[in-house]
């Protein structure tokens, strides 16, 4: 029997990290938890089967390639720039205040200066897979909360990309500054060779292998991009393999073929990240942290609790909402995938022993699995604050006060300022209608309060920002958020506060619109179905089908798509009675021949009403209704004219027409034209 050391190793790892991350799950904890507990379960700090920690870790390289090359190509400049404002004085602020304070921790500790410098800067950071999960499990990513914290963690990720540059530097506890130098002077050429050799060459590569149509070659070449230009890096350029996969993904990430090489490099950097973290528990001594429990309580404490209090002090001088702040503390307060980087770094160098190393993993692992209670402290925490009006008024200064007059009333909310909302805000505006606009993007309320237009600054999905708007002495609210769920949240609370309040809203699908009429919204608009039905509408006038056909097909299908159910005797009553004089009243399109007596001469000139009895109510002109024309409206070849009347004098306008006449309509009429 064949000996098979490295397939056993990836197998045992694999299926120990399959079981412990469904176990994560069904303990609605992130997988990364599992994946560690399994590499726990196997490493040689246990009983029972011992992985080779060697064989593994080695394939745990392609994990924090692929994670870092994924790190890369999803690295926006735009992004980021957005948030500049918080993420760049907020990342660079925490993490040299909580360096500072891990530092300090452990040099009470005994630790040594370089190993104590290594734990400061690996709890500095967090994990951004553990961020973007929580954000999502909290409705909080496309919000203007959880933009700010994903940007803030990409500062923390470049941060840190740099420093591993220059761990080299300090393994003697000092920096040795000819090495720093070369170490940096290495880095420049290595970043100066990619931008002016790999920005062209590698989106070349991965264009022409995709004019092959072969997505073998494609998914070839993006594992040949990643690993060999990160093992070009280390070989060639003496930087770290995390550095060379970032810049890699960073180059990538200008292609047009980005997207899909994101989405072909998804399954290998899911299975070998999970390998990674299976290492990184192979590596926690569990005798050690069990001698050592106060310690790691301590270092806990200082993720969790520390560094969320340090990200609530910066909100002091950073000037943005102190719940945002309050948002990006609850993601902040753990370490992963970065701070195992940088423990393995120090590790390698020396500068850390097997124990620190494994009282760092500890410390990801444990504040990994609090990490989604944090998130349920932002609430409480902030009802709080708000009860300390001194604390709060020093965090929260810097948000403007909502400028909602004390005695508004008859007024229209609107919540969104996208383009829906802009053209609903513009409209009212003009007609001089009251209004209260909610948002979520600071850039827009400043817009909005330049122009003198009452806002309020908040996700209306997600906080009480509501509350402020005078809902119970509102006419009218009007919901423009793209997202179903959102608007439900928003719908659900609104008619909780004010159930005679009349709501508008929008909805983006087929079950959003009955869920939203579920909650109690009087009006559910679906722009696609509404833009569709225009296109259907212009489409059967153009062919000549009469207005009415046209507009009873447009109303059933809003009646059957929207479900608006007609409930009384009354309304029944009234839309059987409006049918019926519709009907009797008998509107008819007649199109105008070429050849037609009747072209060129003016409404008055053709006596149409003396010689017929029905009145000339709207013509059909290139595309354009006229509607109501005046008698001195030439009527011109291709005219649609609309008659109307009741069955006697359209029949009498038929007969006493000269020439052969054909109703047009749509549904089986007559064609009708009017002819010399």
């Amino acid at each position: 029997m064949h000996e098979l050391p490295l397939l056993i190793n990836i197998a045992v790892a694999l299926v120990v990290a399959f079981v412990g991350g469904v176990a994560a799950r069904a303990l609605r904890l992130p997988t990364l938890v599992g994946y560690m507990l399994a590499g726990i379960a196997i490493g040689p700090f246990t009983s029972g089967f011992a992985g080779d920690i060697g064989t593994i870790s080695q394939l745990a390289e392609l994990g924090v390639i692929f994670l870092m090359f994924g790190v890369g190509l999803h690295f926006s400049l735009g992004d980021l720039w957005k948030v500049r404002d918080i993420a760049i004085p907020g990342a660079v602020g925490s993490m040299v205040i909580v360096t500072l304070m891990g530092y300090t921790l452990t040099q009470y500790w005994g630790w040594s200066r370089g190993a104590s410098l290594v734990l400061g800067l690996a709890i500095s950071v967090a994990s951004t897979v553990v961020l973007l999960r929580g954000l999502m499990d909290n409705g909080l990513l496309n919000t203007p909360d959880g933009q700010a914290a994903v940007g803030w963690l990409v500062l923390e990720d470049i941060a840190t990309v740099l420093i591993l540059v220059l761990m080299p530097t300090i393994a003697d506890g000092s920096f040795d500054w000819s090495g720093l130098g070369l170490t940096l002077l290495k880095a420049a050429a290595f970043v100066a060779a990619l931008i002016f050799v790999g920005r062209n060459l590698i989106p070349w590569i991965l264009t022409s292998i995709a004019r092959t149509g072969s997505r073998e070659l494609f998914i070839l070449a993006v594992l040949a991009v990643s690993v060999g230009t990160a093992l070009g890096a280390t070989e060639i350029f003496g930087v770290s393999l995390a550095l060379g996969a970032f810049a890699a993904g960073v180059v990538v990430s200008e292609s047009k073929l980005s997207h899909q090489v994101a989405a072909d490099l998804v399954p290998f950097r899911e299975a070998f990240s999970v390998l990674f973290f299976v290492s990184i528990g192979m590596l926690v001594n569990v005798s050690y942290l069990a001698q050592n429990v106060g310690v790691v309580l301590a270092l806990l404490a200082l993720i969790t609790i520390g560094k969320y209090a340090v990200t609530l002090l910066l909100g002091v001088f950073i000037k943005h909402p102190a719940r945002t702040f309050l948002v990006v503390a609850a993601g902040r307060s753990q370490i992963g995938e970065f701070s195992f980087i940088l423990g393995q770094a120090g590790l390698s160098m020396g500068l850390l022993d097997q124990g620190q190393y494994s009282l760092i993993l500890a410390g990801a692992l444990l504040s990994i699995t609090v990490n989604p209670l944090m998130y349920k402290t932002t609430a409480p925490v902030e009802n709080l604050l708000r009860k300390i009006p001194a604390v709060w008024a020093l965090l929260d200064r810097h948000r403007a006060a909502p400028a909602i007059p004390e005695d508004i009333s008859e007024h229209v909310v609107v919540i969104g300022y996208g383009r829906v909302g802009q053209h609903i805000v513009n409209v009212l505006g003009r007609l001089r209608v009251p209004l209260v606009v909610i948002d979520s993007d600071v850039e827009r309320i400043e817009e909005l309060t330049a122009k003198g237009v009452p806002t309020l600054y908040g996700d209306a999905a997600s906080s009480e920002v509501v509350d402020h708007a005078k809902l119970q002495s509102a006419r009218l609210l009007v919901v423009t958020t793209p997202e179903d769920a959102a608007t439900g949240m928003i719908v659900g609370a609104a008619k909780a506060e004010a159930p005679d309040l009349h709501v508008v809203a929008r909805a983006s699908t087929d079950a959003g619109v009955s869920r939203l009429y579920a909650l109690g919204a009087n009006h559910v608009i679906h722009p696609e179905l509404e833009g569709g039905l225009q296109v259907v509408r212009r489409t059967l006038l153009e062919l000549g089908f009469s207005l009415r056909k046209v507009q009873q097909y447009t109303d059933a299908v809003r009646t059957d798509s929207y479900n608006v159910a007609i409930d009384t005797t009354e309304e029944r009553q009234f839309l059987h009675e409006l049918l019926s004089a519709s009907d009797n009243i008998g509107l008819h399109w007649l199109y105008l021949e070429p050849e037609s007596r009747l072209m060129g001469k003016t409404l008055i000139d053709s006596k149409l009403r003396e010689l017929t009895g029905a009145s000339v109510v709207a013509i059909s002109r290139k595309g354009e209704l006229l509607a109501n024309p005046t008698p001195r409206t030439v009527l011109m070849a291709g005219d649609a004219i609309g008659l109307i009347g009741d069955e006697g004098q359209i029949e009498t306008a038929k007969n006493k027409l000269t020439g052969t006449t054909k109703e047009k309509s749509g549904g089986g009429g007559q064609d009708s034209a009017i002819k010399a």
